[in-house]
């Protein structure tokens, strides 16, 4: 018998050693602690490559939204639910946002694309498609599959609340406008300093 190291051991069953080490957590494999370092018998991850069959494990990833940045708890926590009532796997984290679906700088869909990259997370649970995003939910499809996950909807093709849909609509008409201004302040203050400059240089002459 050898005791295996967690990412030796990880290789022999051919999962993530996040994998692994859930596995270890809920007792469905034995662990043996050599100081503070875990440890598997080879006799065990062979037992456990029979029992599980080669299936890899699932790492649920569930991610809800909400465009508005107060209030929509209840919606938050509707959603999280229903995800969680629903799950086949084992529950990594949940990764929550509040801002429009349009934007893409989300904290919460950062996290868990960081989640996905690093293998953490396998499976990445939304109840609707909109949820994850607005526009580009393919490429997004894309870059899971990359890192081995996949996206799964509770619901497809349901379109989220007329309200919703009208807030990413003044968001979007906000960031479009927002940058209109700046390019004409921007134009303006060229043209300022290029008047400035004929001023002064029509006062030496």
């Amino acid at each position: 018998m050898e005791l295996l190291r967690l990412s030796k051991a990880a290789k022999r069953l051919g999962v993530h050693p996040v994998t692994l080490r859930l596995w270890a957590d809920s007792g469905k494999i034995p662990v043996t602690w050599v100081g503070r370092e875990r440890r598997f018998s080879s006799i065990d991850v062979e037992a456990m490559k029979v029992s599980t069959g080669g299936e890899r494990v699932r790492l649920e990833g569930l991610y809800v939204r909400v465009s508005g940045s107060h209030g929509l708890e209840s919606s938050l926590q509707a959603q999280e639910m229903e995800l969680r009532a629903t799950s086949t796997g084992e529950i990594v984290k949940v990764f929550r946002d509040r801002a429009s679906g349009l934007r893409e700088d989300r904290p919460g869909l950062s996290r868990l694309l960081r989640a996905v990259a690093d293998g953490s997370v396998t499976v990445v649970r939304v109840t609707h498609e909109d949820r994850l995003a607005r526009f580009g939910v393919g490429w997004l499809k894309h870059l899971l599959s990359v890192y081995g996950a996949r996206l799964e909807v509770l619901h497809p093709k349901k379109l989220g609340s007329r309200d919703e849909l009208l807030e990413d609509f003044a968001s979007l008409v906000t960031t479009f406008a927002g940058r209109l201004y700046g390019m004409r302040s921007a134009e303006n203050r060229r043209r300022l300093l290029a008047e400035s400059g004929q001023c002064q240089a029509g006062s030496h002459q």
